[in-house]
Protein backbone atom coordinates (compact mmCIF):
# COMPACT_ATOMS: atom_id res chain seq x y z
CA UNK A 1 0.00 0.00 0.00
CA UNK A 2 1.06 3.26 -1.04
CA UNK A 3 1.28 6.74 1.16
CA UNK A 4 0.38 9.24 -0.79
CA UNK A 5 1.29 12.96 -0.06
CA UNK A 6 -1.29 15.28 -2.29
CA UNK A 7 -0.60 18.56 -3.43
CA UNK A 8 -3.06 20.94 -4.80
CA UNK A 9 -2.40 23.30 -7.77
CA UNK A 10 -3.12 27.23 -7.56
CA UNK A 11 -5.79 28.53 -5.09
CA UNK A 12 -6.99 25.27 -3.68
CA UNK A 13 -5.91 24.14 -0.28
CA UNK A 14 -6.10 19.85 0.92
CA UNK A 15 -10.07 20.56 0.85
CA UNK A 16 -9.73 20.24 -3.30
CA UNK A 17 -8.90 16.15 -2.40
CA UNK A 18 -11.84 15.68 0.07
CA UNK A 19 -13.09 12.78 -1.92
CA UNK A 20 -9.77 11.17 -3.63
CA UNK A 21 -8.48 10.96 -0.18
CA UNK A 22 -11.38 8.76 1.26
CA UNK A 23 -11.67 6.69 -2.25
CA UNK A 24 -7.52 5.98 -2.03
CA UNK A 25 -7.76 4.81 2.13
CA UNK A 26 -10.73 2.61 0.91
CA UNK A 27 -8.51 0.70 -1.15
CA UNK A 28 -5.69 0.71 1.45
CA UNK A 29 -3.62 3.35 1.35
CA UNK A 30 -2.40 6.30 3.04
CA UNK A 31 -3.59 9.78 1.68
CA UNK A 32 -2.57 12.69 2.84
CA UNK A 33 -3.81 15.75 1.44
CA UNK A 34 -1.40 19.13 2.06
CA UNK A 35 -2.42 23.18 1.99
CA UNK A 36 0.31 24.89 0.97
CA UNK A 37 1.34 28.19 3.05
CA UNK A 38 -1.26 30.82 2.16
CA UNK A 39 -3.94 29.08 0.78
CA UNK A 40 -7.13 28.01 2.21
CA UNK A 41 -6.76 27.21 6.20
CA UNK A 42 -3.12 28.68 5.58
CA UNK A 43 -4.50 31.85 4.46
CA UNK A 44 -3.33 34.27 7.52
CA UNK A 45 0.17 32.76 6.85
CA UNK A 46 1.27 34.46 3.81
CA UNK A 47 2.55 37.90 2.75
CA UNK A 48 4.13 39.28 -0.24
CA UNK A 49 7.53 37.39 0.72
CA UNK A 50 5.39 34.16 0.24
CA UNK A 51 7.08 32.18 -3.06
CA UNK A 52 7.91 29.28 -4.79
CA UNK A 53 10.85 28.36 -2.22
CA UNK A 54 8.27 28.72 0.62
CA UNK A 55 5.95 26.15 -1.11
CA UNK A 56 9.28 23.41 -1.41
CA UNK A 57 9.72 23.79 2.36
CA UNK A 58 6.10 23.30 3.09
CA UNK A 59 6.33 19.72 0.97
CA UNK A 60 9.82 18.79 2.36
CA UNK A 61 9.06 20.26 5.82
CA UNK A 62 5.83 18.25 6.01
CA UNK A 63 7.32 14.81 4.52
CA UNK A 64 10.04 15.29 7.20
CA UNK A 65 8.22 16.50 10.30
CA UNK A 66 6.01 12.91 9.77
CA UNK A 67 8.58 11.22 9.19
CA UNK A 68 7.26 9.44 6.66
CA UNK A 69 8.42 6.62 3.91
CA UNK A 70 7.91 5.51 0.78
CA UNK A 71 6.23 8.37 -0.32
CA UNK A 72 4.34 9.06 -3.39
CA UNK A 73 4.26 12.93 -4.06
CA UNK A 74 1.14 13.79 -6.35
CA UNK A 75 1.18 17.32 -8.04
CA UNK A 76 -1.74 18.57 -9.86
CA UNK A 77 -1.06 21.50 -12.25
CA UNK A 78 1.13 24.41 -10.17
CA UNK A 79 1.95 22.06 -7.78
CA UNK A 80 3.81 20.78 -10.28
CA UNK A 81 6.62 23.28 -9.63
CA UNK A 82 7.31 23.05 -5.81
CA UNK A 83 7.04 19.03 -6.12
CA UNK A 84 9.87 19.55 -8.38
CA UNK A 85 11.81 21.65 -6.30
CA UNK A 86 10.88 18.64 -3.07
CA UNK A 87 11.12 15.63 -5.47
CA UNK A 88 15.09 15.76 -5.58
CA UNK A 89 15.00 17.09 -1.63
CA UNK A 90 13.52 14.41 -0.04
CA UNK A 91 16.08 11.79 -0.69
CA UNK A 92 15.52 7.86 0.03
CA UNK A 93 11.71 9.21 1.57
CA UNK A 94 10.57 9.44 -2.28
CA UNK A 95 9.44 6.14 -3.70
CA UNK A 96 7.62 7.94 -6.56
CA UNK A 97 6.42 10.95 -7.61
CA UNK A 98 3.10 11.69 -9.79
CA UNK A 99 1.90 14.81 -11.88
CA UNK A 100 -1.42 15.15 -12.64
CA UNK A 101 -2.37 17.22 -15.36
CA UNK A 102 0.75 18.77 -15.18
CA UNK A 103 4.65 17.90 -15.68
CA UNK A 104 8.14 18.78 -14.47
CA UNK A 105 9.73 21.96 -14.24
CA UNK A 106 12.88 22.31 -15.81
CA UNK A 107 15.40 24.66 -13.74
CA UNK A 108 15.54 28.61 -14.47
CA UNK A 109 11.60 27.84 -15.28
CA UNK A 110 8.78 29.60 -13.61
CA UNK A 111 4.63 29.30 -14.04
CA UNK A 112 4.54 32.67 -16.09
CA UNK A 113 6.41 31.10 -18.61
CA UNK A 114 3.81 28.57 -19.42
CA UNK A 115 1.67 30.93 -20.81
CA UNK A 116 1.87 33.93 -23.38
CA UNK A 117 2.75 37.16 -23.04
CA UNK A 118 -0.16 38.76 -23.15
CA UNK A 119 -2.16 36.51 -20.90
CA UNK A 120 1.00 36.46 -18.27
CA UNK A 121 0.52 40.46 -18.26
CA UNK A 122 -3.16 40.38 -18.02
CA UNK A 123 -2.36 38.34 -14.48
CA UNK A 124 0.09 41.07 -13.61
CA UNK A 125 -2.40 43.80 -14.25
CA UNK A 126 -5.10 41.74 -12.59
CA UNK A 127 -2.73 41.07 -9.12
CA UNK A 128 -1.82 45.13 -9.37
CA UNK A 129 -5.22 45.97 -9.29
CA UNK A 130 -7.25 43.45 -7.06
CA UNK A 131 -4.50 41.40 -5.43
CA UNK A 132 -2.65 44.66 -3.32
CA UNK A 133 0.84 44.13 -6.07
CA UNK A 134 1.22 40.59 -4.45
CA UNK A 135 -1.85 38.16 -4.56
CA UNK A 136 -3.34 36.66 -7.63
CA UNK A 137 -7.05 35.88 -7.00
CA UNK A 138 -8.68 32.79 -8.98
CA UNK A 139 -9.51 34.19 -12.83
CA UNK A 140 -13.29 34.18 -14.01
CA UNK A 141 -14.12 30.74 -15.22
CA UNK A 142 -14.30 32.07 -18.71
CA UNK A 143 -10.83 33.11 -18.40
CA UNK A 144 -9.49 30.04 -16.98
CA UNK A 145 -11.76 27.87 -19.51
CA UNK A 146 -9.50 29.23 -22.43
CA UNK A 147 -6.40 27.37 -20.90
CA UNK A 148 -7.68 24.57 -18.73
CA UNK A 149 -10.40 22.73 -19.36
CA UNK A 150 -13.76 22.78 -17.51
CA UNK A 151 -15.19 19.39 -18.54
CA UNK A 152 -16.86 17.47 -15.87
CA UNK A 153 -17.36 20.52 -13.41
CA UNK A 154 -21.23 21.17 -13.13
CA UNK A 155 -22.70 24.50 -11.99
CA UNK A 156 -22.97 23.65 -8.53
CA UNK A 157 -19.16 22.45 -7.77
CA UNK A 158 -18.16 25.70 -10.41
CA UNK A 159 -19.58 27.55 -7.66
CA UNK A 160 -17.96 25.37 -4.67
CA UNK A 161 -14.61 26.25 -6.30
CA UNK A 162 -15.12 29.54 -6.69
CA UNK A 163 -16.51 29.85 -3.10
CA UNK A 164 -13.44 27.85 -1.54
CA UNK A 165 -10.44 29.32 -3.65
CA UNK A 166 -8.13 31.22 -2.22
CA UNK A 167 -5.77 34.18 -3.82
CA UNK A 168 -2.56 32.67 -4.95
CA UNK A 169 0.41 34.21 -3.92
CA UNK A 170 1.93 35.97 -6.63
CA UNK A 171 5.62 35.03 -6.11
CA UNK A 172 5.26 31.78 -6.46
CA UNK A 173 4.24 32.24 -10.33
CA UNK A 174 7.34 34.69 -10.72
CA UNK A 175 9.91 32.84 -8.60
CA UNK A 176 11.68 30.83 -11.18
CA UNK A 177 12.87 27.06 -10.07
CA UNK A 178 16.64 27.11 -8.67
CA UNK A 179 18.67 23.91 -9.65
CA UNK A 180 16.01 21.45 -8.72
CA UNK A 181 18.47 18.08 -8.02
CA UNK A 182 16.97 14.93 -10.04
CA UNK A 183 15.01 12.25 -7.97
CA UNK A 184 17.29 9.36 -7.89
CA UNK A 185 17.24 6.83 -10.62
CA UNK A 186 15.02 4.50 -8.46
CA UNK A 187 12.27 6.96 -8.11
CA UNK A 188 9.10 5.78 -10.15
CA UNK A 189 7.68 8.79 -12.74
CA UNK A 190 4.07 8.80 -13.63
CA UNK A 191 2.13 11.44 -15.26
CA UNK A 192 -1.50 11.43 -15.27
CA UNK A 193 -2.60 13.20 -18.37
CA UNK A 194 -6.54 14.53 -18.20
CA UNK A 195 -7.60 16.24 -21.74
CA UNK A 196 -6.07 19.41 -21.31
CA UNK A 197 -2.30 17.21 -21.62
CA UNK A 198 -3.52 14.70 -23.53
CA UNK A 199 -3.76 16.83 -26.13
CA UNK A 200 -0.21 17.99 -26.14
CA UNK A 201 1.66 14.52 -25.29
CA UNK A 202 -0.44 13.13 -28.72
CA UNK A 203 0.51 16.25 -30.79
CA UNK A 204 4.01 15.56 -30.64
CA UNK A 205 5.72 18.44 -28.96
CA UNK A 206 8.98 18.04 -29.00
CA UNK A 207 9.79 19.48 -25.62
CA UNK A 208 7.30 16.86 -24.36
CA UNK A 209 8.19 13.65 -26.10
CA UNK A 210 10.33 12.33 -23.30
CA UNK A 211 7.25 11.78 -21.19
CA UNK A 212 5.61 9.44 -23.56
CA UNK A 213 9.00 7.63 -23.04
CA UNK A 214 10.62 5.13 -19.86
CA UNK A 215 10.99 5.44 -17.31
CA UNK A 216 7.54 7.49 -17.17
CA UNK A 217 4.22 5.49 -17.18
CA UNK A 218 1.27 7.66 -18.71
CA UNK A 219 -2.28 7.20 -17.70
CA UNK A 220 -4.94 9.28 -19.33
CA UNK A 221 -8.70 10.25 -17.74
CA UNK A 222 -10.87 11.65 -19.82
CA UNK A 223 -11.96 14.66 -17.76
CA UNK A 224 -10.93 18.71 -17.13
CA UNK A 225 -8.04 19.87 -15.30
CA UNK A 226 -9.65 19.45 -11.91
CA UNK A 227 -9.90 15.77 -11.88
CA UNK A 228 -10.33 15.37 -7.84
CA UNK A 229 -13.35 17.75 -8.04
CA UNK A 230 -14.81 16.33 -11.68
CA UNK A 231 -13.86 12.86 -11.08
CA UNK A 232 -12.74 12.04 -8.21
CA UNK A 233 -13.40 8.04 -7.75
CA UNK A 234 -11.90 7.66 -10.98
CA UNK A 235 -8.70 9.35 -9.62
CA UNK A 236 -8.25 7.64 -6.97
CA UNK A 237 -8.72 4.72 -9.08
CA UNK A 238 -6.26 5.53 -11.91
CA UNK A 239 -3.72 6.37 -8.97
CA UNK A 240 -4.29 3.24 -7.27
CA UNK A 241 -3.69 1.68 -10.56
CA UNK A 242 -0.16 3.94 -10.71
CA UNK A 243 0.84 2.34 -7.50
CA UNK A 244 -0.13 -1.41 -7.98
Amino acid sequence: MATFVLVPGAWLGAWAWEDTAPALRERGHTALPLTLTGLAEHADQVGPETDLDTHIADITGFVERNDLRDVTLVAHSYAAAPVTGAAGRLGDRLERVIYVDSAPFAAGMCMLDLMPPQAADQLRQQVDASGDGWRLPMPPFEVLGLSSSLDGLDEGQRNALRARATPQPFGTYTQRLTDPAEPGPGVDRVLIACRDFTGLLDSGVPMLAYLNQPPWRRFDLPTGHWPMLSAPAELARVLDKAVS
